[in-house]
């Protein structure tokens, strides 16, 4: 008996041996990924309902679910001039009132269907969206149609949502990520151009909007001609396409094209330009560098995808790994292209410590100009994989599917694009990321925004002689010797500075209401200040017994430039304040 267990003990130890020898790890190096897995996509099924309104399928029977989406090719780059801010209105108003439903009606019957029913806008389209069990699409697609085919716009939602959006518009001052993204749009594109002026559009606009307003660009956008279907879930298409049709089939709009806008080109900065706006007390400083991009169609898009994952578009990107691993400046700083249908912008961004923003900016320009150079091998490989082994990730869910499919429909991409996309990425090569990095990314020319405490910040921005040191053309204010931003808009600029409220229209004219904040109000006073074409000299005096004993402004535009010199108690000026015709105005401390 002890002969047999010492044998037994004697083979099991020389077995397990021989089975640790074989799966010792390898810790010389770390581990090699493997291979992208493969991506197999269902086919895309096309059909077409009666009125013409495209139908794409894709079927997914894994889960007893479907995504129903009604894409309109229309966004907020279609806003018409003057009126930014429109298409996310109106497509936000779509749930507030459609058919025979009120907002809470249509909240209710979704909840009580176990579905989720929302709608959207982007710069390039918008869309309503509809996800539902495969049980309940039959009652779910009828209030999804009042949504998108009957809105009725009420005017008491749509007040509703109108100080929301103001609220928003006033929380936004206050943060300063928020200002260096508006700021850094305006800077690139200007007052005119769309994609200078946030999705929402501005206070003058949001306050202007009328119910009509809205249904002019609801039946200018929404109809058959300008809008597809896509479904996608476990369904089948000889099943969904009658529900689709009864729901769907008899839509039709007037006659003619749906309306596009056609954006202008924005130039360029032809040199560095370099933008401060104060935050006072801010813990950090917000860096935009950058200029505008590329269009989502442009034929670099894969080098563009490999490139600036190295740069900044990944975790271990040369941005990120610098300022926030090697150096502590922040918990995050990354880049990215924003590709829209025009061109959009490029930026290298990151909220950095207050103490350390000149050294921040340092290394950002360090990594802009090292990506300049030829990319090592192992860089290059480690880059490609991190795109491709992602990728599928992208296509898990139907919600995923659907919206590959709107990216699909709105950037006219190929059939075949998704299913090769991870050889394309596979397929560039060093050469064609350094010819890219060397085509876009130029931080002679770039255009550098901080948001930050100025009196602690410029010294030293000023001591690393990246350019001249702008102030943005957006309205400030001087009370006493705080400087306090205030809001630019196209048609008007509106400002909240504690005390006082101006409201300044974009063309170089002043029309509207000057009037002190309510909570500060201890009676009431109100000053109209208004202009003709151009000539024009006015003042507006406080009542007796208000917050102020006394408080006079002259305004006088002349030759494209006005100026403004009220007075405080104590007979301090307020502020000085010059603008030209069509352009920014700008307000300075005297």
């Amino acid at each position: 008996m002890m002969t047999r267990r010492f044998v037994l003990a004697t083979a099991l130890a020389g077995l397990t041996a021989v089975l640790s020898a074989q799966q010792a790890p390898d810790r010389t190096h770390p581990p090699q990924p493997g291979p992208p897995p493969a991506l197999t996509l269902p086919t895309i099924q096309k059909r077409q309902l009666s009125n013409g309104l495209p139908v794409w399928m894709v079927e997914m029977h894994k889960v007893p679910v479907v995504q129903v989406n009604l894409l309109v090719f229309s966004g907020t780059a279609d806003d018409p001039a003057g009126k930014f801010g429109v298409a996310s209105l109106t497509t936000a108003m779509l749930e507030e009132g459609a058919g025979a439903r009120s907002a809470l009606e249509i909240a209710d019957a979704v909840d009580f269907l176990g579905a989720d029913l929302g709608a959207g806008t982007s710069i390039d389209a918008s869309a309503v969206r509809l996800h539902v069990p495969v049980a309940r699409l039959a009652g779910a697609l009828p209030i999804m149609a009042d949504v998108a085919l009957r809105p009725t716009f009420p005017k008491d939602e749509l007040e509703r949502l109108r100080r929301e959006r103001l609220t928003n518009l006033l929380q936004a001052r206050d943060d300063p990520p928020t200002i260096a993204a508006l700021a850094f749009s305006r800077i690139l594109y200007g007052p005119a151009h769309r994609y200078g002026t946030a999705m929402l559009g501005t206070g003058a606009t949001i306050a202007a909007f009328t119910p009509d307003d809205l249904r002019a660009f609801y039946a200018a956008t929404f109809r058959p001609a300008n809008t597809a279907l896509l479904v996608v879930g476990d369904v089948a298409p000889d099943h969904v396409m009658p529900l689709l049709e009864s729901s769907f089939g008899s839509w039709t709009a007037q006659t003619g094209a749906a309306a596009h806008a056609t954006l202008p080109a924005a130039p360029e900065p032809a040199r560095r330009e370099i933008y401060l706006v104060d935050k006072p007390d801010a813990a950090q400083s917000q860096v935009r560098i950058g200029w505008i991009g590329v269009p989502r169609s442009t034929p670099d898009y894969f080098p563009i995808q490999v490139m600036n994952t190295i740069l900044g578009g990944s975790f271990s990107s040369r941005l990120n790994m610098n300022l926030r691993e090697k150096h502590g400046y922040a918990y995050g700083a990354g880049s990215g292209f924003d590709m829209r249908a025009s061109a959009g912008p490029f930026a290298a961004s990151a909220g950095v410590q207050t103490d350390k923003t000149a050294e921040s900016l340092k290394e950002f320009f360090n990594e802009l100009n090292g990506i300049l150079q030829p990319i090592p091998p192992d860089e290059l490989a480690r880059a490609k994989n991190y795109v491709a082994l992602r990728f599928p990730g992208g296509f898990e869910t139907t919600g995923d599917i659907s919206r590959k499919l709107e990216d699909a429909l709105v950037y006219h991409l190929p059939d075949t694009y998704f299913s090769q996309y991870v050889q394309s990425i596979q397929a560039v090569t060093a050469a064609d990321v350094q010819r890219v990095a060397q085509k876009y990314i130029q931080p002679g020319r770039f255009v550098v925004l901080v948001v930050g405490d100025r009196k602690k910040i410029e010294p030293g921005i000023r001591a690393l002689n990246l350019g001249a040191i702008k102030i943005p053309a957006f309205l400030y204010a001087s009370r006493e010797d705080h400087i306090v931003p205030w809001q630019t808009v196209y048609a008007s600029t509106r400002l909240i500075g504690g005390d006082v409220t101006f409201v300044l229209g974009g063309s170089g004219h002043i029309a509207g209401v000057i009037n002190p904040p309510a909570k500060q109000k201890r009676n009431h006073w109100v000053g109209d200040v208004r202009s003709d074409a151009g000539d024009w000299l006015t003042h507006a005096r406080d009542v007796p017994g208000s917050w102020w004993p006394e408080w006079i402004a002259w305004l006088k535009p002349h030759a494209g430039a006005m100026v403004a010199a009220p007075k405080s108690p104590g007979n301090r000026r307020f502020a000085a304040i010059e603008a030209a015709p069509g352009r920014y105005v700008k307000a300075k401390a005297p």
